[in-house]
């Protein structure tokens, strides 16, 4: 058995703080499906506040919240959105889109910022007098921070810009924000500022503030009124789920002044792992709290067997592709456990030659 164990899969396996569980113990409750909960009211509209929009809408989950977003701006099937070829909704959220919305999903290329050109998604909407053949163009959707660029954070102009092609062609827009927390300290910019030129936005608050589950949706009162009715249709409309909301507002109102610190352990992660031989770190990419470190084929090991090898230590990382593995900092890791993991990879990389 190891003696520790440092979990650097995601920022979602955080586990409650005893805030948290102390306040879904004591959380004053009701039936959110035939009324409202006071308690996921009250995380609501703090959510909707910070992000200066109208109405929000508690949902279990990431995935479900942006199901729920598309499908509410996208009610006819056959209707088109266009997002990253490297986004969340398109990789990692099992096609729901398609196989329970009838909605088609067009990517145009990410860059490595997680960014899309604007001439190329002004490229991809359709010419609706044409639209015996073409689907119907409806929706574009950013990502922010975006996962798969290394939670690299997209600039409020950059926001603003697709807003404007958007508001041009009569489309709407939606920002997948899971770790929008993430990229407002990054950029030290407010959230709303970062969300000024949405039309939704799907706000995580159990992957970087650490809450057990959960996440909101913001935007005007019609359409959170119309994504109600999508939760319930979907299954995520709960009953007392304010003891969900409990943890979940503690999780806003403590953690969100101690993302800088994660990213402040980010980046000293992902310098010792460029100071490892057979390891390299984009470390310019490196503005929150994921790393993406690339294993040189002169190791002659698989991410697989090293992320095999790390796991021996009581180090849990994950691959992501062919030679490259995943570390994600969360509020509970430290100094110490940064410190630790990069003497166990140190560890692991010099017993990986002629190992496959």
């Amino acid at each position: 058995m190891v003696a520790r164990t440092v979990d650097l899969r995601s920022d979602t396996v955080t586990k409650p703080t005893e805030a948290m569980r102390a306040a879904m113990a004591n959380a004053e409750v009701d039936d959110d499906v035939l009324g409202y909960d006071p308690t996921a009211r009250r995380l609501e509209l703090e959510v909707a506040r910070i992000a200066g929009k109208e109405a929000a809408l508690f949902v279990p989950s990431g995935t479900m919240g942006n199901l729920i977003s598309v499908l509410t701006h996208c009610q006819v099937r056959g209707s088109e959105i266009i997002l990253g070829d490297s986004s969340h909704i398109h990789i990692y959220e099992n096609g729901g889109i398609s196989t329970i919305g009838g909605v088609h999903p067009r990517t145009v290329k990410n860059n490595d910022d997680g960014t899309m050109d604007i001439e190329l998604i002004e490229a991809a909407i359709r010419d609706p007098s044409f639209e015996i053949c073409f689907p119907t163009t409806r929706l574009i959707c950013l990502e922010n921070s975006h996962a798969h660029s290394g939670g690299r954070c997209l600039s409020p102009e950059y926001v603003d810009r697709v807003g404007e092609l958007a508001k041009k062609y009569g489309l709407k827009l939606h920002i997948d924000g899971a770790r929008i927390f993430n990229a407002s300290v990054a950029l030290g910019v407010p959230v709303q500022r970062l969300v000024q030129a949405a039309d939704s936005v799907s706000i995580c608050l159990s992957k970087g503030l650490g809450a057990p589950v959960g996440s909101v949706i913001v935007g005007s009162e019609s359409f959170i009124a119309k994504a109600k009715i999508l939760r319930k249709t979907l299954g995520g409309g709960m009953r007392q789920v304010g003891v969900l909301c409990a943890a979940a507002y503690i999780a806003l109102q403590e953690n969100v002044g101690k993302l800088e610190g994660d990213h402040k352990r980010a980046k000293t992660l992902a310098e010792g792992l460029n100071k490892i031989k057979g390891l390299k770190v984009d470390l310019d990419s490196v503005q929150t709290n994921i790393v993406y470190c690339d294993i040189l084929e002169s190791v002659n090991i698989t991410e697989t067997k090293l992320c095999k090898m790390l796991e021996g230590y009581g180090i849990l990382v994950l691959p992501e592709g062919p030679l490259r593995i995943r570390f994600v900092i969360h509020h509970q890791i430290s100094d110490s456990d940064v410190q630790h993991s990069l003497s166990c990879i140190q560890l692991a990389v010099n017993g990986a030659p002629n190992k496959k």
